[in-house]
């Protein structure tokens, strides 16, 4: 009897979603004779039984287009809100996994989706994830899905302002996807060749950025591409931070004796 295989895309959509869609599907289909089912809208097509059959020519012509042909969305079954409340749907989840009767779940998407994912197979189920994340911020994977094109296109866009920038002397700052991590302005900057790059994981100082930019206007160069994460921060607002907690950790202190 030939197994069933569930594939859904979870968290927010990225470069090379269908092309994983396509491969995995296709593998399972024709290498391994497995039903391929897919969940529409993520997690939240999970929870409520709403499939798509993947078998026939529905893999057909997908390779190139983007977003996914599954939808997607945020929702966890773990945390569901639903009439103001946040919910515990994660029973209703194995419902439907068994309902279909199911062999494995592919989950693909980011830290969200792999912790959503982990919980499912706690529940007892066969879970398997692809990790996708534009900024490649998924921890124990060398690049996830979406990356590459998005450093390209980062790069691309970056590169693309230096003729503006080099003719009307300017410095231009251009903000680049990243919370935490770094990996995709750093990839992108070191491409197009920003002069200079900040990211999450330095905090960055103020004084030595305007330092190295005057380097540049004395070595004849006036303008500057200055990369920045969206969550790049200065060493100000560290030090800021670290007093703060120090501080509340004291009064704490001197309150609990």
């Amino acid at each position: 009897m030939a197994k069933t295989v569930g594939i859904l895309t979870a968290g927010s959509d990225c470069p090379g979603l269908n092309a994983a869609i396509r491969g995995f599907g296709k593998a399972a289909r024709h290498s391994y004779h497995m039903n391929v089912i897919g969940f529409r809208d993520g997690f939240r097509g999970l929870i409520a039984n709403h499939t798509i059959d993947l078998g026939g020519d529905a893999l057909s012509n997908i390779l190139t287009a983007g977003g996914t042909i599954l939808g997607t969305s945020r929702d966890v079954p773990q945390a569901v809100e639903e009439n103001g409340k946040i919910l515990d749907k994660t029973a209703q989840a194995v419902d439907v996994y068994k309902k279909n009767k199911l062999d494995a779940l592919v989950c693909i998407g980011g830290r969200e989706t792999q912790s959503a994912a982990l919980r499912l197979k706690q529940a007892g189920l066969n879970l398997l994830t692809l990790p996708k994340s534009a900024d490649n911020d998924v921890p124990m994977t060398d690049t996830t899905i979406g990356f590459d094109t998005a450093k390209d296109i980062a790069a691309e866009a970056i590169d693309r302002l230096h003729s503006t920038a080099n003719s009307n002397h300017r410095i231009i700052i251009v903000e680049i996807m990243g919370r935490e991590v770094g990996w995709l302005t750093l990839g992108s900057g070191i491409a197009a060749g920003a002069d200079v790059i900040l990211i999450p994981e330095i905090p960055y100082d103020i004084g030595k950025i305007s330092q190295a930019i005057l380097y540049r206007n004395k070595a004849g160069k006036m303008f500057s591409i200055v990369a920045v994460a969206e969550g790049a921060t200065s060493s100000e607002l560290v030090a800021f931070f670290e007093r703060s907690m120090k501080i509340n950790r004291k009064v704490h202190q001197d309150e609990s004796l």
